[in-house]
């Protein structure tokens, strides 16, 4: 079953490499979206692909990067488009 996820983390998750990791970990479990920084200094992003895959990469964004410190973590389930092809950082 193919899912969609929208999620705002928020904490120390700018400047820590934290939407590289997230788009490398994307690409690895082919889930596609995209991953940003927001102005307030959180990190937002749209997860679509397997149940599963969506899931592990919602556990990485509760725990990020080794230098991030994750406070909370926003999730939303939206309805699954297949709008997006591939994984990208956006600005």
């Amino acid at each position: 079953m193919k899912i969609r996820v929208h999620v705002v983390i928020s904490g120390k998750v700018q400047g820590v490499f934290f939407r590289s990791r997230t788009a490398e970990r994307a690409l690895r479990l082919g889930v596609t979206g995209w991953v940003k920084n927001l102005p307030d200094g959180r990190v937002e992003a749209v997860f679509e692909g397997d149940n599963e895959a969506v899931e592990e990469m919602v556990k990485f964004c509760n725990i990020g990067p080794p230098r991030a410190l994750v406070e909370d973590v926003e999730i939303q389930l939206e309805v699954y488009t297949g709008e997006c092809k591939d994984f990208a950082i956006t600005y």
